[in-house]
């Protein structure tokens, strides 16, 4: 069973998949800063927000809704409920 992003939720299942190659990472290499630290709750709403808005082609507001959605779920994030 693949492991899953904290932070994203995607699943993570080769080395290049978690941050830095780490599998002792429990977030992507999609939620990790270059240096290797987990993005923050605002950096990954903003990058969630234009993922959303690239690949589905939803207004800016919709598309940062939908990622608020989807990171309330997240372990990362539980305690922006």
């Amino acid at each position: 069973m693949a492991a899953q992003c904290i932070a994203c939720g995607m699943p993570m299942e080769k080395d290049e998949d978690f941050a830095l190659n780490d599998r002792s990472k429990s977030y992507c290499r999609y939620c990790a800063r270059p240096d290797g630290t987990m993005q923050n709750y605002d950096e990954k709403l903003a990058g969630m927000t234009g993922f959303i808005v690239r690949t589905q082609g939803v207004t800016e507001a919709a598309a940062r809704e939908a990622a608020r959605t989807m990171m309330a779920g997240l372990p990362a994030w539980a305690s922006k409920k």
